[in-house]
């Protein structure tokens, strides 16, 4: 006799749980457990994964890639933030604590990124396989890296990076 499966999955038939329902269910976890903070930066996550799904000419679906983009571009900016918070000394140091711990967050959902001794070894790669000699061509390089590690390194550090290797010779 077969089992009806009414209000359960068939095993083997579950779905791994996507970032947006780990963002929900984290939110949920964080106000039982009256964690403000990380309410906080879930809620601002998910603001800005409704801007992007709301916006003009947006078609496409929610998915895990598009998530990560986002993460990744909300984490930029408050890295951002940070280098001004930290000039302010003693005047920043809450709210840059507060950013610090923002950024921690955000990087528990987005892919390890290349460690400095990759990251350089990579773009000596590319500068050779492109042929890229003037610092004029940079850009060319920039766009071919991150065509290929897009989420694991950051536009302006392979830039900066090329510059250093070019300027050294």
């Amino acid at each position: 006799m077969a089992i009806k499966w009414k209000h359960h999955t068939p095993p083997g038939t579950e779905k791994t749980m996507g970032l947006e329902e780990t963002l929900s269910d984290t939110l949920t976890q964080a106000i039982r457990a009256k964690d403000a903070r990380t309410a906080d930066v879930v809620r601002m996550l998910k603001t800005r994964l409704q801007e992007r799904r709301t916006a003009k000419g947006f078609t496409g679906t929610v998915d895990d890639a598009l998530v990560v983009d986002v993460i990744g571009a909300y984490r930029r900016q408050l890295q951002k933030a940070l280098a001004e918070y930290e000039k302010l000394g003693e005047r920043g140091a809450a709210q840059a604590a507060q950013l610090a711990f923002e950024i921690a967050f955000c990087e528990r959902f987005l892919p390890k990124g290349l460690d400095a001794a990759a990251l350089r070894t990579l773009v000596r790669e590319r500068l050779a396989a492109l042929g890229v000699t003037d610092p004029k061509q940079v850009g060319r390089l920039v766009g071919d890296v991150m065509k290929t590690h897009k989420g694991q390194v950051e536009a302006a550090e392979v830039k900066r990076v090329a510059e250093e290797l070019l300027a050294a010779g």
